[in-house]
């Protein structure tokens, strides 16, 4: 992996000329905004081209694909700068193999939100293999509060993307809610029409798999929470249909907290097909300042889980976000702004800060002032999420889940393509 760190006055243009490479791809594959403007520090993942093909006049994607055996897929994961389409101009370089280094084949997929814009999902689609709409809720009778996915789920039959229904117990009002959860745990019947109402969602919109995210349970829900997960995948398995469920980040069976008390981690491995551990937010929006996921913690976590559930049912969770906290930290009265790493790296640029990396959380930040105050921004670089993805096979793991795809960044993608063989999305 090639990875370079901006002095002061480079731009994408000097560093293209540096590796030989084009500077449209460059600048595809990082996300950049302000080619001439980079923020010093930041680090440039530079794809190598092993085999080239520019493009002439009238000619089209599929062509291309089809002259030179391979998929219109690879195309895409090669060449970002084709945004999952076929706009082409007569003069780009089209990378028809690149330089890897592969870490294994790990299925890979991430959550979206219904707002999510087009282009950024279909970016995002060559580079995964599964997609989960965020969320389906669930009234007190067990019916399902609706959800505007049919675009994400089209898209992904598009790119051969296995969509995932996401079920939550957040409300129409944007809470989760625990006596949502308790009233359905108590009362077998409710659970009953809850299951059938899912099992014929799942079938009509020919989704692949079921995600459950309870939270905030407390320790007098977590065994009726895991009966009501072993019950319910009993009966979508029978029917084809498997079932993941997601963890609070717990480093240990005591961990205090009415969102780490209601997951049993032994007793959900048992019940469900696969699990997800949600290892961020650390560094949250009311939080600290610190990073949402420094490397550490996740360990601990993913060292826990170990004990309790086989390492092929885990998912590890991933960030693709930060966060710009002012400071001084006053608990109870701070909160911090959540921003994409795209929006990170421009701000950078702008306060003319110097982007640093903390090797020991393994993540970037930087440090600017405005109106008087001091801001520490904590965001992902191709480091700090590189450093994740190699607890994968670190750790034997089944794959990564990103929280979430709805900000571009395309620098994670690029790094997917050089990591990560692509493979089918199983949660079996």
């Amino acid at each position: 992996m090639l990875l370079h760190t901006v002095t002061a006055g480079e731009t994408m243009f000097s560093i293209a000329r540096i590796y030989g490479v084009p500077a449209k791809n460059l600048i595809a594959d990082n996300g950049i905004l302000n080619p001439e403007r980079l923020p010093v520090g930041m680090v440039i993942l530079v794809t190598e081209p092993i085999s080239t093909h520019t493009v002439a006049g009238g000619e089209t994607l599929y062509a291309i694909a089809r002259r030179y055996g391979i998929s219109l897929r690879t195309l895409w994961r090669n060449n970002l700068f084709l945004k999952g389409g076929e706009n082409l101009t007569p003069g780009d370089v089209l990378y028809l193999d690149v330089k890897k280094e592969p870490l294994g084949a790990y299925s890979v997929g991430g959550y979206v939100y219904p707002y999510v814009k087009q282009p950024v999902l279909e970016q995002t689609m060559s580079l995964i293999s599964g997609i989960m709409p965020f969320t389906y809720g669930f009234r007190p009778d067990g019916s399902l509060l609706p959800l505007n996915d049919n675009t994400i789920i089209d898209t992904a039959f598009r790119y051969s993307v296995s969509p995932v229904m996401h079920l939550s117990t957040l409300t129409e009002q944007g809470n989760f809610s625990t006596a949502l959860a308790e009233a359905l745990l108590a009362d077998v019947s409710v659970q009953q029409a809850l299951t059938e109402n899912l099992l014929a969602e799942l079938r009509q919109k020919n989704y692949y798999a079921l995600d459950v995210d309870f939270e905030f349970l407390g320790a007098k829900n977590a065994e009726s929470y895991a009966g009501f997960l072993a019950r319910l995948r009993e009966k979508l398995n029978a029917a084809g249909f498997p079932v993941l469920a997601a963890l609070a980040p717990k480093t240990s069976d005591t961990q205090p907290g009415t969102l780490y008390e209601g997951h049993d981690y032994a007793a959900i491995g048992e019940a469900v097909n696969s699990v997800l551990l949600m290892t961020y937010e650390w560094g949250y929006t009311y939080g600290p300042p610190m990073a949402v996921s420094p490397i550490q913690p996740v360990r601990r976590v993913v060292e826990y889980a170990l004990t309790r559930i086989p390492a092929g049912k885990i998912f590890l969770g991933i960030s693709n976000y930060g966060y710009n906290f002012t400071l001084p930290y006053v608990q109870g009265l701070s909160e911090a702004e959540s921003l994409s790493v795209e929006k990170a790296i421009r701000l950078a640029g702008e306060k003319g800060a110097e982007i640093r990396y903390d090797g020991t959380v393994e993540a970037p930040f930087f440090v600017y002032t405005e109106n008087g105050k001091e801001h520490r921004v904590w965001f992902e670089d191709a480091r700090s999420l590189s450093a994740r993805l190699r607890l994968l096979p670190e750790y034997g793991l089944r794959g990564a889940l990103y929280w979430n795809f709805d900000r571009p960044n395309p620098q994670n993608l690029a790094l997917l393509n050089q990591l990560l063989y692509p493979t089918s999305f199983n949660l079996w």
